[in-house]
């Protein structure tokens, strides 16, 4: 005879396999993904939970903790699909959004790739605070308590207290995706956007800022008019000599996306005015780089990693001039009078 109990587990057993295999089937047919790494959770339909996952849980504390929210109807049933998919020591601690009644294998591969949310926002490389702001409140953040966030330097991070007094966080709010939970705010996103710039840039930014006679705050600056100008990876480096070159001798920068940034500042309708005008290039404004020497006050965009490792690693090359060609790329000069027959070839109706 068969007892009670073990039939239960035996039943319990068979459901999981069934379970598994049903998944198998979901993940192997035609537009589905094929592996763990890229599977792509669906919402469910229930109430928002939210569940913490605290660092040292083993699987039955996650599922006594899931079950309890009632987030799934069996921890027994979550912890033998755990163990059978060989995920039982690779979940991953965290504040969770769930809802209440989801299928076990559906918070077990949420747990299993950290997937906190299935809301996420994107910085664009290149993007300035109030695109950032604008594409925040589209998903529900407040503009004004983001940009309110963004102001302020009460965020513990040594590159913060090196940020000019008066400036935002513009050019610290690294591009990237961001998961969005509902318990996000302005102030939350902005810790988030720092603490990623904080990664991803060097620890010793300050001392090879200086190396080439930028401060951390005039380097972030130079990079970011960088990421606006810079179509081709491989030219930031480039760019990145022309500009100090231009800083040393005392050449104004001359840099469009400059202007273009002070012209949204001052109301444009549009973010980055494409084709600029002799008006538009005399605009008063310390962003313009046309009328003012040196860099602007402080960055007119969020740069990537390598807009600011070029700034610190420049080209040893000797250009001062740089024209954009209609395919993205710039044709470099050393003289006026090769940058005039390059602007001639390019800007004056040449190919």
């Amino acid at each position: 005879m068969i007892s009670v109990r073990r039939a239960s587990l035996l039943a319990m057993l068979l459901a999981a396999f069934l379970t598994i295999v049903a998944a198998w089937l979901v993940i192997v047919s035609p537009g589905s993904v094929d592996d763990v790494g890229s599977y792509e959770p669906q919402p469910a339909s229930g109430d928002a939970i939210t569940v913490t996952v605290e660092p040292g849980y083993g699987p039955s504390q996650i599922a006594d903790t899931l079950e309890r929210a009632g987030v799934i109807d069996s921890g027994t049933r979550f912890r033998v699909l755990a163990q059978l998919m060989g995920f039982d020591r690779l979940l991953q601690a965290g504040t969770y959004e769930l809802q209440e009644d989801m299928p076990e294998l559906e918070v077990l591969y949420r747990l299993r790739n950290g997937i906190v949310t299935t809301r996420f926002v994107t910085v664009v490389e290149g993007w300035q605070l109030a695109e950032i702001a604008d594409s925040l409140a589209a998903l529900g953040i407040e503009r004004d308590d983001f940009l309110t966030a963004a102001a302020s330097h009460d965020y513990d991070y040594p590159f913060v207290s090196q940020i000019p007094a008066g400036q935002s966080l513009q050019g610290y709010l690294y591009p990237a995706t961001y998961p969005l939970r509902t318990s996000d705010d302005g102030e939350t996103l902005v810790e988030a956007m720092l603490a990623a710039f904080d990664a991803n840039v060097p620890d010793d930014l300050a001392t090879q800022a200086a190396a080439v006679g930028l401060t951390l705050h005039e380097a972030v600056t130079l990079a970011s008019i960088i990421e606006r100008e810079a179509v081709v990876p491989e030219e930031k480096p480039i760019m990145a000599q022309v500009f100090l070159s231009r800083l040393r001798i005392g050449f104004r920068l001359e840099a469009d996306p400059t202007v273009q940034f002070a012209l949204a500042e001052a109301g444009a309708d549009t973010y980055w005015k494409p084709a600029l005008t002799t008006a538009d290039l005399a605009f008063d404004s310390p962003y313009n780089t046309y009328v003012y020497f040196g860099l602007p006050p402080g960055p007119i965009s969020s740069p990537a990693a390598d807009s600011i490792a070029a700034v610190l690693n420049p080209s040893e090359t000797s250009y001062l001039f740089f024209v954009a060609r209609p395919d993205g790329s710039h044709a470099f000069a050393e003289t006026f009078a090769e940058h005039s027959v390059n602007v001639e070839l390019y800007r004056g109706g040449g190919q």
